[in-house]
């Protein structure tokens, strides 16, 4: 038993990555369109062929709509969380996912308990990525490594969808940890909740 408190959260993702998406969508699109370029006397005679009269706007009419096609496919695939961990930088998803925790810390009063004893376990679902935050109190007594060594153990369960297991047992090994430095004293109910907090998309920064 302890006096420590733990807080759960799961998100969806940490941000909306368009901007990476997007850009990639575009990228992909402007190789295509250059790929497509050595092939335009072929694509005018098929015009000629399936066309009575083929106005002279036809050909740069077919390759902007082609590339704006491309671009809009593109988008959405990019969204696919699989593409999404290939073409965003890892350093932009660890800063997202690190932002975020950090965030919900400071709103979900993990930050504010009596005897800043609170653990925040934040979980990013699209990034397969954790972060355990602790209050200044637990800071005092116990490492940060300590909680990185259990968030990484926690990511790999994730990664590997099991998903109850892994938060389970980061739960135990941070209880244990808790119960050697802040052993149960009061008599008071929990100041934070207990339950898992799933994050909506309304919390992206």
């Amino acid at each position: 038993m302890t006096d420590g408190e733990i807080v759960v959260a799961a998100a969806k993702e940490s941000s909306r990555y368009n901007f990476w998406e997007l850009l990639t969508a575009v990228i992909v699109s402007i190789l295509i369109f250059v790929c497509l370029l050595p092939a335009s006397d072929l694509i005018a005679a098929w015009f000629t062929r399936h066309f009575w009269k083929v106005p002279s706007w036809y050909l740069p009419a077919f390759y902007g709509i082609t590339s704006f096609a491309f671009v809009a496919i593109l988008f959405y695939v990019a969204n696919i969380p699989l593409i999404d961990r290939i073409i965003i930088p890892r350093v932009v998803r660890n800063a997202c996912v690190t932002g975020r925790a950090f965030r919900l810390f400071t709103e979900s009063g993990v930050h504010n308990t009596k005897t800043h004893s609170g653990i925040l376990i934040f979980v990013s679902l699209l990034e397969r990525q954790v972060r355990i935050l602790a209050d200044s109190g637990i800071n005092e007594k116990i490492s940060q490594d300590m909680w990185n060594l259990i968030a990484d153990d926690l990511a790999a369960g994730i990664s590997k969808k099991q998903y109850e297991v892994a938060i389970i047992g980061a739960i135990q090994k941070c209880g244990d940890l808790l119960a050697q430095h802040f052993p149960a004293q009061k008599t008071e109910g929990d100041e934070l909740p207990n339950n898992l907090i799933l994050l909506e998309n309304a919390g992206w920064n």
